[in-house]
């Protein structure tokens, strides 16, 4: 569930904390024309890039198109790659931003997602304030529409946090902010659920009511 402290997720690769000196010689590799090293790149990450593309747009040809535009991004902006910064945050960064324009630009953002987390509870911080409600999600549906009535940005810090368990530190270099911006995210996303989800229960008791006094 939210709120509880989970294994980091493998999809992520956000482990170990720092680009690995086998990541960093197909960065050196590739940023001196060998495409075979960008290829392996492409091998390694396909699969979590394509899933936290997926996770934001909820459609898998569109997931599949942002992962590879996400790429090609990446090829070519590779000489400008800070060696300093973590290699994955970097191309997390990329396939954010992607997605968050594309999520602009929806007019429509409702989107059916199939695959959501196993967990039946809003996510908590560390420390939760007193005023934050945990409401309790009855089915991964009711979740998804939760998340669906967020912000791009609020979602793609939610994504990245409860999906590919990034600490706070890598989702704000991902998405160009601070610590703080995102656990302010978070914060106000957890908050916007809850109250999207007191609001939801609160019209199923007056639809029930009305229904009874109707019988």
């Amino acid at each position: 569930m939210f709120g509880r402290k989970t294994q980091r997720n493998t999809d992520s690769k956000s482990d170990p904390d720092s680009t690995s000196p086998e990541e960093a010689k197909w960065v050196a590799q590739a940023k001196a024309g060998d495409s075979a090293a960008f290829a392996r790149i492409v091998e390694v990450y396909q699969r979590p890039i394509f899933n936290l593309c997926y996770r934001m747009l909820g459609d898998v040809a569109e997931a599949e198109d942002a992962a590879q535009e996400a790429f090609i991004r990446a090829f070519l902006k590779l000489h400008s790659y800070d060696e300093s910064r973590k290699f994955s945050s970097w191309l997390f960064s990329i396939a954010s931003h992607y997605c968050i324009d594309k999520l602009r630009k929806r007019r429509m953002q409702w989107i059916s997602w199939e695959e959501l987390p196993p967990w039946r509870w809003l996510p908590s911080d560390d420390k939760p304030q007193p005023e934050e409600a945990m409401v309790e999600v009855e089915t991964t549906q009711e979740l998804y529409g939760l998340l669906n009535t967020l912000p791009p940005d609020y979602r793609a810090a939610v994504v990245l946090k409860y999906w590919h368990d990034m600490p706070y530190e890598e989702i704000a270099e991902a998405l160009d902010t601070t610590v703080s911006a995102i656990k302010s995210r978070l914060f106000r996303a957890r908050k916007m659920m809850a109250e999207a989800a007191r609001q939801k229960t609160e019209h199923q008791l007056a639809t029930a009511d009305i229904a009874l006094a109707e019988g």
